[in-house]
């Protein structure tokens, strides 16, 4: 299995700043005893044309040249800086080499070590998110499927972050080739929910059990809208963030339970047979080494459908 960084670039955040900057390279730093069958890879940028496939030219133009305002940089949560750009072009480019991973080699699963940005809109970002990797990579995956087998690729966006996905299901919010579902806290960011075409809200402090029943239903319920034109590729958005001890998550999933969800997702996935581009999205651990463990409690799941299906039928 392969797993897309870019942890090379990081952003000069000011003191105090709440997101969790080190997080990805302790993460891809600890997969070398951990899972060492993981083969990491350094991320290319996207370019403008991949990113404009889900954004609006004018954001694109804005962020390279540094021409955000200040209320545009405030709710995007990021001061502009070269390296803001450059870690954000890499972000989604990771996740497009995942899903290329996931779609054109043998094993059908691939990771991207970061992304997950899927509060940025088409026009804007938003809540840390610059661009959307999962919109430009769901893009570009069905542009390449059409032009070299000649077929309409659909996806399926499982988002498992404890926060909605509003930015992926705006774009998508009359795309019929891409169903989107979320799993999330009603009271928790965004206040403003886009609608998606599988909702679940959940509230706070939910715990392991109610939790995963709800995971059950909603991928029973998504299977069903879908089956009559099954995706062919999902892209799971991971997060470490509905942890209990998450800073901003509002839940209370356990350890163990974290590992179990990334597990019924998983199982799901084989047992129907979809190729899946992981990426790790949110967390904000009291202990980020908490939430290092739990990121890597997702790869190490991703790891073991990657061995399933290389053993010989």
């Amino acid at each position: 299995m392969k797993a897309f960084h870019s942890d090379q670039f990081v952003l000069p955040l000011p003191q105090g700043h709440t997101f969790p900057m080190s997080k990805y390279r302790l993460l891809r730093e600890s997969l070398g005893a951990a899972l060492p069958d993981i083969e990491v890879c350094e991320a290319l940028p996207a370019t403008d044309g991949e990113l404009a496939l889900a954004h609006d030219p004018a954001w694109i133009t804005a962020v390279t040249e540094g021409t955000t305002s200040p209320a545009q940089q405030r709710e995007t949560g990021f001061p502009w800086s070269v390296q803001m750009v450059e870690r954000a072009r890499r972000s989604v480019g990771a996740t497009i080499a995942a899903a290329r991973a996931a779609l054109f080699e043998a094993d059908g699963v691939a990771a991207n070590l970061a992304g997950g940005t899927h509060h940025a809109y088409a026009h804007k970002g938003s809540g840390y998110c610059v661009f959307n990797d999962v919109a430009v990579a769901a893009r570009l995956m069905q542009a390449e499927m059409h032009r070299h087998q000649h077929r309409l690729l659909r996806v399926w966006v499982i988002d498992l972050d404890v926060h909605q996905g509003n930015g992926t299901a705006a774009i998508f919010r009359d795309d019929p080739t891409v169903f989107t579902m979320s799993l999330h806290g009603a009271k928790n960011f965004p206040f403003r929910k886009e609608p998606g075409d599988l909702d679940v809200e959940l509230p706070d402090g939910c715990t392991d059990e109610p939790y995963l029943d709800a995971l059950d239903r909603a991928l029973a319920q998504a299977w069903r809208a879908q089956a009559d034109a099954p995706p062919g590729l999902v892209f799971y958005v991971a997060g470490a963030d509905a942890h209990e001890g998450d800073r901003l998550g509002r839940l209370k999933l356990t350890t163990k339970g974290m590992a179990e969800r990334d597990r019924r997702v998983f199982q799901a996935l084989e047992r129907w047979r979809l190729p899946v581009a992981v990426s790790m999205a949110g967390g904000y651990g009291r202990d980020i080494a908490v939430t290092v463990l739990l990121h890597r409690q997702t790869l190490a799941a991703a790891q073991m459908l990657a061995q399933v299906r290389r053993q010989p039928v």
